[in-house]
């Protein structure tokens, strides 16, 4: 049982710029750095008394100064109904405190591998959540902790049933390239009277490989390149054309028939059945060079050759990429796709 439900924890945008301009924002980013070193990275957490917290929210905090205001109104006019009032008041508050550390603690936090995701769009951290009790715990939510972008938090919330897992999927954009560490998470609750918040930070140990931005609109794929063993061979063909023709040998496949030649024999009264020469190489290679995209730029130029893989890939074309340090020689499929996106994005 899953849910994605969308709530800010934050008054909004300018409340965010405002806390970051206060004069203890120093003193909190320390704080933070100190305290999140200490979490050990690791991409399962069991909650236990020892890494889950609880503080009073805002209702909270008033209805512990109405039950104040109550018990001094009890006191000073003998009010035995005021004082069954308060404490069955004050009752229900320590329940409620107490079912909500419970419905964190002891749940087990899993972060599935996440998959490589393009810059600048959404990424799904998809992490499970398991209980081994007997009864459901409502109301988890689960968010990416970024206190430095000053932003609202999504989280994602959900029900973990009893004795079985729950997924979500967490939002998260990935803003640079590159192989990067998944960010800190945080999972919540304030189940159930929302006067106490019951929390945890989590440190994943997995990395998340963000591609570079395709260039939109993608410009025209370059021109191909003469394969070194093919230059000075005859007339220009187009990329994925064989250079030649040899005589028909018993075995050849059907579709590496000359037929338009066959076609001229019997014409001119000769039977002479010639086949494609495969092993012959093409005549051009598409070369995909990021020093040749034509953009001053450098991350304009990645993010360029970036279209042109995709569009490669997706015309099934053979290609080859050339960054700074690595060259990688022409292929097609997904893996050759693949592995031209990872050597774009850690160039």
């Amino acid at each position: 049982m899953a849910g994605t439900a969308t709530r800010p924890s934050t008054p909004g945008p300018l409340a965010g710029v405002i806390r970051g301009f206060s004069p203890l924002a120093p003193l909190r980013r320390r704080f933070r750095t100190w305290w999140e070193g200490r979490l050990k990275r690791d991409d399962t957490l069991t909650l236990t008394q020892r890494n889950v917290y609880i503080v009073p929210t805002g209702p909270g905090w008033m209805l512990a100064v109405t039950l104040l205001v109550l018990l001094v109104a009890s006191i000073n006019f003998q009010l035995n109904l005021g004082y069954l009032f308060t404490f069955m008041l004050a009752g229900s508050a320590a329940i409620g405190m107490h079912i909500c550390h419970a419905t964190l603690r002891g749940v087990t936090l899993h972060l599935k591998p996440p998959q490589p995701q393009f810059m600048g769009t959404s990424a799904a951290l998809e992490v499970q959540l398991s209980s081994t009790r007997t009864t459901p715990r409502y109301g988890i939510g689960v968010a990416v902790h970024e206190p430095e972008a000053h932003t609202e938090h999504h989280w994602a919330w959900t029900d973990v049933p009893s004795q079985g897992p729950a997924t979500v999927q967490v939002a998260f954009q990935p803003q640079r390239r590159g192989l990067h560490p998944v960010p800190t998470l945080t999972a919540e609750t304030r189940f159930p009277m929302g006067t106490f918040r019951v929390w945890t930070y989590w440190r994943p140990a997995s990395q998340i490989l963000v591609y570079p931005a395709p260039e939109v609109p993608a410009t025209p794929l370059p021109p191909g390149e003469p394969r070194a063993a093919g230059k000075g061979n005859a007339t220009s063909q187009g990329i994925g054309e064989f250079d030649g023709v040899r005589a028909y040998r018993r075995g050849d496949p059907l579709k590496l028939g000359a037929w338009k030649k066959a076609a001229k024999s019997l014409g001119s009264g000769t039977d002479d059945l010639v086949s494609r020469d495969a092993q012959q190489s093409q005549r051009q290679e598409l070369w995909l060079d990021v020093n040749k995209a034509n953009l001053p730029d450098p991350e304009a130029r990645i993010s360029r050759v970036t279209a042109w893989v995709l569009q490669a890939d997706r015309l099934g074309l053979d290609y080859g990429l050339r960054v700074p340090g690595r060259e990688i020689a022409p292929g097609s499929g997904a893996a050759h796709r693949m592995q031209c996106l990872e050597a774009l994005a850690l160039c």
